[in-house]
């Protein structure tokens, strides 16, 4: 990243900034020689058209690189037919873009440009693409169904792990389960749901689900392509809600993760708050040293004052984790829980 530039406006307009600001990152294209210019929030087809025409390069908009970063951490069938459904309902509206510098040449009534019928095959490719991968998605969703059937005639409860990317869910899952999933400090590290055996004393053995990370502004196209892998928390008994405790803007990932909750219809579910990261907290912080001590949360009530329960944990060293494991256990056994 060679610079950044930032306005506030009302709403975005035609050309997404105001003409003053256009001007600016244009003139400091001779200063910082930048290829491509990155928008943090979703733009139109024409927007970005038009930002790309007036600024004469690469424009990528935030769900385009998101889209970039998903494709790049797919590993499993699932995980490239997810990101690859959502890469092309991104593009299918972006086509007339592509074709832009093939104007129609027919002059007569009833002629058409080789740009407008290239323009069309390519829609048509495009769609019939989509439909075919939906196809496919819908086989595993349905074999995923047919794997939570299973495990509900087993009996055994179900929890998954939630939270904002690189908050350290794949962390708390080696370290609980000896899961050995990649754990990196790096966003979507984890895309496709991985599910291990977890003994948790006195309740026995459960489940235990890591899911993908949620970000800010998750594109409407990748919560949709994800569905499949989202249902996962729908048929969780418990959400271990994962908050990286030392990020600056930990308050603000906790709303989004709830907020993004409460638009799957999972705001009722029983869940646990677990604050990790606490091996880096500050020794001087205010943090709870436990999952009912919040007497001491000076940093601020509406980051320790929440509803759902709370344990602080460190992940990667093990420590707070008899505390989460008792919690775990009284929560599945209420009367909530079981139903």
């Amino acid at each position: 990243m060679v610079g950044v530039v930032s306005q506030q406006l009302p709403r975005p307009s035609k050309t997404y900034l105001g003409k003053g600001k256009l001007e600016e990152i244009k003139t400091l294209k001779g200063e910082l020689h930048y290829q491509t210019v990155i928008v943090d929030d979703e733009l139109t087809p024409s927007q970005q058209r038009v930002l790309e025409d007036r600024l004469k390069t690469k424009v990528i908009d935030r769900t385009a690189l998101i889209l970039d970063v998903f494709a790049s951490r797919a590993r499993t069938r699932e995980g490239r037919l997810q990101v690859e459904l959502a890469q092309h309902e991104y593009l299918l509206p972006r086509l007339a873009g592509q074709w832009k510098h093939l104007e129609r040449l027919g002059g007569g009534i009833g002629t058409r440009g080789p740009g407008e019928s290239q323009l069309e095959t390519d829609r048509r490719l495009v769609r019939s693409k989509i439909h075919r991968l939906k196809q496919e998605i819908e086989d595993v969703r349905t074999h995923r169904n047919l794997y939570r059937e299973d495990r509900r005639r087993r009996g055994l409860p179900v929890v998954a792990l939630v939270g904002y990317t690189n908050s350290g869910k794949s962390t708390l899952l080696n370290t609980l389960t000896g899961a050995g999933v990649l754990a990196a400090d790096k966003l979507f590290a984890t895309l496709d749901p991985v599910t291990r055996r977890w003994h948790v004393d006195p309740l026995g053995q459960v489940l235990l689900t890591d899911t993908v990370g949620f970000i800010q502004k998750l594109p409407a196209i990748l919560v949709a392509a994800f569905r499949a892998t989202l249902e996962e928390l729908t048929d969780a008994d418990l959400l271990l809600h994962v908050v990286d405790v030392v990020h600056p803007n930990a308050p603000e990932h906790v709303e989004e993760v709830q907020k993004i909750l409460g638009e799957l219809g999972l705001s009722e579910k029983p869940a646990i708050v677990i604050l990790n990261k606490m091996d880096l907290f500050p020794s001087n912080g205010s943090a709870p040293s436990n999952g009912t001590d919040k007497s001491n949360g000076a940093s601020g009530p509406d980051w320790w004052d929440m509803p759902e329960d709370m344990v602080a944990v460190s992940a990667l060293k093990g420590t707070g984790l008899p505390n989460l494991r008792k919690l775990i256990s009284t929560k599945l056994t209420t009367p909530a829980a079981v139903a």
